[in-house]
């Protein structure tokens, strides 16, 4: 090819030690790229010296860098050219400079530490401190929205949620149980209690001050101080703020995950904290701050403390460990700790009374309208009645 022949293009380069670009022009030889300078002279990049600078915001570019020269960059915009350079110049993905396998793994641990360090313990803490100070209008914001993904996602009839159980007689008989155990917290929102028709052996405490049982847990329960029993334990979350906390800390460890992976929904964040607080799993320390809570309420409605036992104890013999009520209260390493703490908690010089009598009792029981007529059950559940649907 003759110097007649050649097509010169024009191209901008920016060399290291000036920070503005220099107009050139620039031809492809047999041998090498020839970049002609404004004052006449001439650099030549030969074909395999030329690496490709990837990672640029304008696509339409092609920025080329020299083999042993990283900070000079020859900004290409002619399409044709960059067709003639991408045949000519074979090495234009090669890396000067393999990075070594040790470095790479040292980032990549790094990585993985700096993510589990923001996960496990800048999150929590964050968390501690958000439900401390989130406004009570936050927290039933939170609690409300979270109730409404519950229903849904338990629902197996596709009709826009699980029934809540609504009979008169039967909410009025946990209403009067909330009464006599009378928790004195000075919470800045009302607790409201709410019943689902759904056969889980499951009852849990929402942001805000919602207290969620589950049909199934009354109809297994042998007498209404079991019941009362596990309502003062999820009091017990509520007045120290447990669910709050525990949705903080989902939906950060979630967002975080998200920010890292790309798939980050406000829908799949409320979903992933409604099956959070429908499990939850709080740290010991919680679960046996709750349950001390627990024994003073019912101590100071005169109901026996050993009822939050015994409940969960007879769960746990019947069935052995599994999602839900059993996994919330039983599973943690301290179970029978927990049990003997509620059973050391009586005082044998005390004659108990139960919180409901015969009638009420039965109320509760069929707050739902009986077995035989619930609307969203599916197939009768199985020995695992807390066993969540598929």
């Amino acid at each position: 090819m003759t110097g007649q022949d050649v097509n010169w293009v024009f191209a901008d380069l920016a060399r290291g030690e000036r920070a503005h670009l220099t107009r050139v022009q620039i031809a492809c030889y047999p041998e090498a790229l020839i970049i002609g300078m404004p004052d006449g002279a001439q650099i030549t990049w030969g074909w395999n010296t030329l690496r490709r600078v990837r990672d640029q915001a304008d696509r339409r570019l092609m920025v080329l860098s020299h083999q042993g020269d990283p900070l000079t960059r020859l900004y290409l915009a002619d399409q044709e050219m960059q067709k003639v350079v991408t045949r000519n110049a074979k090495s234009l993905g090669k890396r000067d400079h393999a990075t070594p396998l040790s470095k790479v793994l040292l980032w990549a641990g790094g990585a993985v530490a700096s993510v589990a360090v923001i996960i496990f313990l800048l999150v929590p803490l964050m968390a501690t401190q958000l439900a401390e100070i989130l406004p009570p209008e936050g927290e039933k914001a939170l609690g409300d929205t979270t109730f409404e993904q519950i229903r849904v996602a338990l629902d197996e009839t596709g009709l826009g949620g699980v029934r809540i159980c609504e009979d008169p007689a039967g909410t009025d008989a946990m209403q009067a149980m909330y009464t006599r155990l009378n928790p004195d917290a000075d919470l800045p929102y009302e607790v409201k209690i709410h019943i689902l028709d759904h056969p889980m052996v499951n009852a849990f405490a929402l942001p805000g001050g919602r207290l969620v049982f589950f049909r199934g847990l009354l109809e297994e329960a042998e007498n209404p101080d079991e019941v009362a029993a596990v309502l003062a334990h999820e009091i017990g979350h509520v007045v120290y703020r447990d669910p709050t906390r525990d949705a903080l800390r989902s939906a950060g460890s979630l967002g975080v995950l998200g920010l890292l992976f790309g798939d980050f929904a406000g829908g799949t964040v409320a979903l992933f904290i409604a099956n959070q607080l429908i499990n939850a799993s709080y740290s010991q320390a919680a679960e046996a701050r709750a349950d001390d809570y627990a024994h003073d309420l019912l101590a100071q409605a005169n109901i026996s403390p050993e009822a939050l036992g015994t409940f969960f104890e007879r769960l746990h013999e019947e069935h052995g460990d599994a999602e839900g009520i059993v996994a919330h209260f039983a599973s943690h390493p301290q179970m029978t700790d927990r049990i003997s703490a509620a059973q050391d908690a009586v005082d044998p010089t005390r004659d108990y009374d139960t919180i409901l009598d015969a009638q009420s009792w039965r109320d509760l029981q069929t707050v739902c309208g009986g077995r035989e007529t619930s609307s969203s059950d599916g197939p009768a559940p199985s020995k695992k009645p807390w066993q969540k649907p598929d």
